[in-house]
């Protein structure tokens, strides 16, 4: 029997209140997700993806009114930037109640909450009435899909179509993962790059940037992630000299402006940082469709998005040179 994938909002509610996994869409990538009420489903999702079970769960919300359900202690600054980036790809960390067990939080006392910015996820969570927590739908380490089809064909296998089911709500509009800011300190600390900046953050909160909490663990922070199979090099500055010459096994992910030496396979031309964001993962697959052994990348300079292209990239590379990777 075939996985299931389908636009329908109440066939995804009425998974997600059977303890079913439900593949949702968002502005950022697609998240495998579970109510986070079933810690049976919760558990599922941890094996599915081989992930380990200390390493924390975002929990997705429809608005910032869950709040007080899910977060002990909310202070102004975390409210301000809830208030200005939500729905969007920015993730919250707060002291969590009794609503959320530690089962979805990686034994912490943090949970991590965002509002996604998409309108058939929106509609779900708001049927469903309850928080869904949803980590990137792929295996522990990989890159992280922005289509119904990736999540197909990385975990279409390892889901159950009776009970499982993937909601298709077109291409990932950002493409790389949320910003994650420490909201439970005195000021805000950022954990991970995303499409908000350090100097959104700063400029809404009108505070400094505290020094990151090595005591909390946040998804995606692992110096080996996003990887490919193929090899990935990250290539300092513009010039294609850097790259080698031909080599029909051998990709390239750069800017429009740099030119493809030939016999190189291009992956991606991006004209914005924009379109590097949403095309990088798709061109990471599209390498190992091809079987190519390496990907070069030139990463975009400058904050947010830029930034967490090249945070993203690093990983890979670390991730892809890695002997013994937590995957296959």
């Amino acid at each position: 029997m075939r996985l299931p994938v389908s636009d329908d909002c109440e066939r995804a509610v009425a998974k997600l209140r059977a303890g079913g996994l439900v593949a949702i869409p968002t502005e950022t990538v697609y998240g495998l997700g579970a109510s986070i009420e079933r810690p049976s489903a919760i558990a599922r999702v941890y094996a599915v993806k081989g992930r380990p079970a200390d390493h924390p769960l975002i929990v997705h919300i429809d608005g910032a009114a869950e709040l007080d359900r899910l977060s002990a202690s909310t202070p102004a600054y975390a409210l301000a930037l809830a208030a200005a980036f939500w729905p969007g790809p920015l993730t919250l960390v707060l002291r969590r109640t009794s609503a959320v067990g530690a089962f979805v939080t990686g034994g912490q006392d943090t949970v991590a909450i965002r509002v996604p910015d998409h309108p058939l996820t929106l509609a779900i969570l708001r049927v469903l009435g309850t928080g869904v927590a949803a980590p990137s739908a792929n295996r522990f380490g990989r890159v992280s899909p922005t289509t119904a089809a990736h999540v197909l064909a990385e975990l279409g296998s390892l889901l159950d179509p009776q009970r499982d089911l993937i909601v298709d709500g077109g291409p990932a509009r950002v493409g790389v993962e949320s910003t994650i800011v420490d909201c439970t300190g005195a000021s805000p600390r950022m954990l991970r790059s995303g499409g908000v900046s350090s100097a959104d953050v700063q400029r809404v909160t009108g505070l400094e940037l505290g020094e990151p909490d090595a005591g909390i663990r946040a998804p995606g922070a692992l110096a080996s992630h996003y990887a490919p199979s193929a090899s990935v090099r990250v290539v300092a500055g513009p010039g294609a000299a850097q790259l080698v010459g031909a080599d029909p096994l051998v990709g390239l992910i750069a800017p429009g402006r740099v030119a493809t030496p030939v016999g190189v396979v291009r992956l991606l031309a991006p004209a914005t940082v924009g379109e590097y964001a949403a095309g990088l993962y798709a061109a990471l697959r599209e390498a190992d469709a091809l079987g190519l052994q390496e990907v070069r990348a030139i990463a975009p300079a400058g904050d947010g998005l830029a930034a967490a292209i090249r945070d993203r990239l690093g990983r890979a590379e670390v991730g892809s040179s890695a002997q013994d990777r937590t995957e296959p």
